[in-house]
């Protein structure tokens, strides 16, 4: 089950849990006290002009490229790949790299459609549309997943998304793998 971080943080903290039901970090509240801290300034990081200019060039024109794109092609690119390599070599993903902090195992912004924008390594899935941590985003809102064995990156960790935001409005979200090693 999944967890989602309500609106007002403060009230969420205050509380010592998080609204909806299941298991995150709510086993330790140390843990949840760190995620907590971490969700204004992954907003801040989703709200950069570049990642911003970035989701909008996406749902202004989706790239020809991308109309061919399924699930099975896309586990079936090598990291190496241009079209891959492409995600991880633009404004926006060079913006997450230039500010990533250490605990951050992995980050990908994603267009409104669900479809990759940019991101510091390939991710296990080419779109995330119709799952939690990008439709709830989209909805305006922040989301938070379990600890788990991340399969992109081997890593324990626990992802938090937040919209990406245009005048207030949800155009994309943002996914980040925090480790949990690097969290405690």
């Amino acid at each position: 089950m999944r967890r989602f971080l309500g609106v007002t943080l403060a009230v969420v903290f205050a509380a010592g849990r998080l609204a909806g039901s299941g298991h995150a970090a709510g086993d330790d509240p140390a843990l949840q006290a760190k995620l907590n801290a971490r969700v204004q300034s992954l907003k801040e990081w989703a709200s950069s002009p570049a990642v911003v200019a970035a989701v909008k060039a996406i749902n202004a024109k989706v790239p020809p490229e991308y109309a061919d794109m399924t699930e099975v092609k896309w586990a079936e690119l090598s990291v190496l790949d241009p079209f891959v390599r492409s995600f991880t070599q633009n404004a926006a993903a060079a913006h997450l790299k230039s500010s990533k902090p250490a605990e951050v195992s992995e980050a990908f912004v994603s267009a409104a459609n669900g479809m990759k924008v940019a991101f510091l390594s390939k991710t296990t899935n080419w779109s995330h549309k119709g799952k939690p941590k990008h439709d709830v985003p989209m909805a305006g809102k922040t989301w938070q997943g379990q600890v788990e064995v991340d399969k992109s990156t081997g890593q324990q960790q626990i992802q938090l998304a937040v919209p990406v935001l245009d005048g207030g409005k949800p155009i994309g979200s943002l996914v980040v793998g925090l480790s949990v090693s690097k969290l405690r």
